[in-house]
């Protein structure tokens, strides 16, 4: 008598695929609500995006880069030429029995040029764009490694009628407070409201505009609370180094 086949049998072992090494693994996010702070659901990301090894050359380039770009570079002195007055000789060169003088506008007289001074200047320096986008996902990468990237999934902001009070008593529920170091709240739309409850506790905690960060922020403080938003605003936006670009989140 013959037997049927069992039709759910199991696939042979060459056939099926190797596990994914740990660097490769996709990297999974849990997303919160503020300012209930609940889990709400988690997110997949690239390792390319949140684990990348920590490269603190590539920190400090784009540090130092950024810090550059910000110098204002407008200290100007003026030279004996640019000094309002006549430029005659104040006395004769010889016959006084003195030594030999100039114009009142000699640099070794007050009121005379200043030899050597600071002039307007650039001090902005170059810095390659996928060297600049690898340290930001590097920063991002080394919070989340950390526990320090707190992803919200709704927008940061609370009833505009609240006062700072209850802004106090959800830092200190969170423990995001001095005792625990400071915190960076990175938020896509910048709510005035928001922004006048953070100004009056700026001792515990900062809001930014998404627009305004740069990789210094991202560091300074002891942990980022971001909008899912924010986040891939900054992965969308800095990925220029990378063949693949990541997907674009989809609100309800």
């Amino acid at each position: 008598m013959a037997t049927e086949a069992q039709a759910n049998a199991s696939p042979s072992i060459d056939a099926k695929q190797p596990p994914l090494a740990p660097w490769d693994a996709p990297v999974t996010v849990t997303t919160y609500e503020f300012p209930r702070m609940e889990p709400v659901r988690f997110e997949s990301y690239s390792p390319k995006h949140l684990k990348m090894p920590l490269r603190k050359d590539l920190l400090h380039r784009a540090v130092v880069y950024e810090g550059d770009m910000t110098r204002q570079g407008t200290a100007s002195t003026k030279w004996r030429d640019d000094v309002h007055g006549s430029h005659r000789k104040l006395i004769q060169q010889k016959g006084s029995g003195r030594a030999r003088v100039g114009d009142r506008q000699s640099p070794i007289r007050v009121g005379g040029g200043v030899a050597h001074g600071p002039h307007p200047r650039d001090f902005s320096t170059d810095l390659p764009a996928k060297i600049y986008d690898q340290a930001w996902r590097t920063a991002l990468s080394y919070r989340y490694q950390r526990g320090e990237l707190i992803v919200i999934d709704n927008q940061i902001s609370l009833h505009p009628e609240s006062t700072p009070h209850l802004l106090q008593t959800i830092l200190d529920q969170n423990e995001w407070h001095t005792k625990k170091g400071r915190s960076t709240f990175i938020t896509m739309g910048l709510d005035p409201s928001m922004a006048d409850k953070f100004e009056k506790l700026q001792r515990y905690a900062t809001l930014r505009d998404a627009r305004t960060v740069d990789v210094k922020n991202l560091l300074e403080t002891k942990r980022l609370i971001i909008e899912k938003k924010a986040l891939d605003y900054f992965l969308n936006r800095h990925s220029r180094d990378l063949v693949s670009k990541p997907a674009k989140a989809k609100y309800h």
